[in-house]
């Protein structure tokens, strides 16, 4: 295990140093240690696809009808489609020792947090599979002829709060002491987006309809290029967008299509500005009030969807090859525990997973996976889980007013537009994305000991790629710490342990390049219609479904960006 020393100096020269720049905190001196390490994935074993493949002989061959390959949200989901449709015989194979992908958990001090995706929106009805899923897990029942949400896992309040100018503010939206042009501009983008809205070419799965590839058209360029042709450039907003373009896809808006940027607001909740009143368009202006969210975070929901599974889910099964004939599809997989490799021959096989890693193990690589692996790209990502063992100050100011909240973001505006016009990030210029109290929706009275979850978008540079792994544990923390003190001197003195996760492909980005290549060239329909939904539990319109005779590809990377709503739907249509 790692560990090192905090840094301790009087609250008046932390903060001091926090204003002219957080690494200079790294001159205090140490006072006690902080344990942790490395937590929540193996890069070695992804790291086996690498290295040239040497066929071995497999110690055993099993038999299955179906094999999904991956057991992140779609492998999972189809994992659920096949139980509800009365379809046993299959089997799920899962490089980590537990399923979850970017949805999976872990404790500290006896406190569960996430080591990634942390909430849900509240879905729509455009995605009727997820609304059902969470109606079974008893989140959401019909209550007097109203659909209602479990308000104990509705995210409680304060929800979202911005440290700007000095001070916390409400919301996400740099507002305090904001000039009247400022506001301007806010209103101007809302304008935008409520035009976009009307056009429905943008909903949440995506769905390749004649307005949605209307938009992705008009839409293909650098969202910060579009913005610039808009007219926008007004500091605060900039800084806004792109790290909502941080937030939702990992890299900021010079790599984000145009689209992408569009779709953030267009797709869910609008974009409320301050006195803006927009058209015909009604926009949810609390997004905190739409959001499900538990200590674990998305492991709620994954951990339901493996724990049915028994003896279909085989972890620490690093896949290695899928070879498709016209006979059937044979997986070989190596078992890393006893480093031997298992062959499993099905009928069919869901592939759910990234598509660089559908590319690597595939023999005979179909044209419509090669041309999507090579305009595809990935953001890499960090996520420090900080244990603090008692509740960080709040300034005089924001404890009159804004007090803690669930989702808190530190204002950047030099880390986040260094390379604003650059799409070739790196990991200095990315900037922090604030962090997530794990305790947040506790109903204890008073504040206590808590795990805050921070997390860092880096990007899709290769280098920040190598950085994030060549980094050592200790200057990963240190720079964790440093970013917090920012709003919070007082962290050296709470925290007591760092656990850092390390994502070197954690979602796909839906740049420029994908929109134009991929997602306006989706395949065909897998099948016709389904039926009613009210004559099948498992009868929905039908989905786009990448495909060969005997292969489904189910990953997120499909839809060019990674959500829940987005994975589940696809592992869910490519096991009907």
């Amino acid at each position: 295990m790692n560990s090192t020393a905090p840094m301790t100096c009087s609250r008046r020269s932390a903060i001091a140093l926090a204003a002219l720049a957080p690494m200079a905190l790294a001159g205090c001196k140490p006072s006690r240690q902080i344990t942790g390490g490395f937590k929540g994935l193996s890069p070695e074993r992804g790291h086996l696809l690498r290295e040239p493949r040497q066929h071995q002989a497999p110690s055993v061959t099993r038999t299955v009808h179906t094999v999904i390959a991956g057991g992140g949200v779609a492998g999972l989901s189809a994992a659920r489609a096949l139980r509800l449709q009365g379809v046993d015989d299959f089997a799920l194979l899962e490089l980590e020792d537990s399923a979850g992908g970017n949805a999976r958990a872990s404790t500290i001090a006896g406190i569960a947090h996430p080591l990634g995706a942390h909430y849900l929106p509240v879905p729509s009805d455009d995605v009727p599979e997820v609304q059902d899923y969470l109606e079974e897990l008893g989140l959401r029942q019909r209550i007097a002829g109203r659909w209602q949400y479990d308000e104990r896992h509705l995210c409680h309040s304060p929800q979202e709060r911005l440290y700007f100018n000095g001070a916390w503010q409400d919301g996400l939206l740099p507002l305090a002491g904001v000039s009247a042009a400022t506001l301007a501009q806010y209103a101007r983008f809302a304008s935008l987006v409520d035009r976009w809205r009307r056009t429905e070419g943008f909903q949440i799965p995506v769905r390749a309809t004649a307005q949605a590839r209307q938009c992705q058209a008009q839409l293909a360029r650098p969202f910060a290029q579009y913005l610039a042709e808009q007219g926008l450039s007004d500091p605060q907003l900039l800084w806004y967008l792109d790290y909502c373009c941080r937030d939702d896809y990992g890299a900021g808006a010079a790599a984000v299509s145009a689209w992408a940027g569009i779709h953030y607001f267009a797709a869910r909740h609008g974009f409320a500005a301050p006195g803006y009143v927009g058209g015909s368009v009604q926009v949810d202006t609390d997004k905190g009030a739409g959001v499900l969210t538990w200590p674990e975070g998305n492991a709620r929901l994954t951990r339901a969807l493996a724990l049915p599974l028994d003896g279909r889910l085989h972890t620490g099964r690093v896949v290695v090859r899928i070879a498709e004939s016209a006979s059937g599809v044979t997986v070989d997989a190596l078992n890393v525990q006893t480093q031997t490799t298992e062959r499993w021959v099905a009928q069919r096989c869901i592939v759910a997973l990234p598509i660089f890693v559908a590319q690597r193990v595939l023999d005979n690589v179909p044209a419509f996976v090669q041309q999507a692996a090579q305009h595809t790209a990935y953001a890499s990502w960090l996520v420090a889980n900080v244990h603090i063992n008692a509740a960080l100050q709040e300034t005089e100011v924001s404890a009159a007013g804004v007090p803690a909240a669930w989702d808190n973001v530190i204002y950047r505006p030099a880390a986040g537009f260094a390379n604003f016009a650059n799409a070739s990030e790196t990991a200095a210029a990315s900037g922090g994305l604030g962090y997530v109290d794990a305790m947040h929706q506790s109903t204890r009275t008073a504040p206590g000991p808590t795990v805050l979850t921070y997390y860092r978008a880096l990007g899709i540079s290769l280098e920040a790629r190598r950085k994030l792994w060549a980094t050592p544990w200790a200057q990963h923390q240190g720079d964790a710490l440093a970013d917090l003190a920012t709003a919070h001197p007082d962290i050296y003195q709470r925290a007591t342990h760092v656990d850092i996760t390390r994502y070197g492909h954690a979602m796909a980005v839906p740049t420029t390049d994908f929109v134009q290549h991929i997602a306006l060239q989706q395949p065909t329909d897998l099948r016709k219609n389904s039926p009613a939904r009210s004559t099948s539990k498992l009868a929905y319109a039908a989905r786009q479904i990448p495909h060969t005779q005997r292969l489904r590809f189910a990953h997120s990377d499909w839809s060019g960006y990674s959500v829940f709503e987005e994975a589940f739907t696809r592992g869910l249509h490519a096991a009907l």
